[in-house]
């Protein structure tokens, strides 16, 4: 089973930058497509970054230009480089991974438990 951890959260002032970090632990068979959500209190939580196993990235439309999505195989780790930062950006951050347990099984979805991101204005 994997474990996913969010690390690197924190308070900043609007126009600063904060770089979160997602390791993955425990065993899998593959992890594909990694990804950063977010969840602002009152809203749902929504997509701000995904790569594939491959290194191809896709931004929401209110981060792209802003957010930077990396990852190392190696290291079984994603980062989110956070500049420009908003108001808007804040809330929940989590970390989410396409994980295949075992040569026979379908991938599922893995969450870590979220960091905290808050942008004072």
């Amino acid at each position: 089973q994997v474990q996913l951890v969010e690390s690197g959260g924190g308070l900043v002032q609007a126009g600063g930058s904060l770089k979160l970090t997602c390791a993955a632990s425990g065993s899998w068979y593959a992890i594909d497509a990694m990804a950063w959500y977010r969840q602002a209190p009152g809203m749902q939580r929504e997509l701000v970054a995904r790569i594939s196993q491959g290194g191809g990235e896709y931004y929401a439309d209110s981060v792209r230009g802003r957010f930077t999505i990396s990852r190392d195989n190696a290291r079984n780790t994603i980062d989110l480089l956070m500049n420009s930062l908003k108001f808007e950006d804040t809330g929940v951050y989590y970390c989410s991974a396409d994980v295949q347990n075992s040569y026979w099984d379908h991938r599922t979805m893995h969450w870590g438990r979220g960091a905290q991101v808050t942008v004072s204005s």
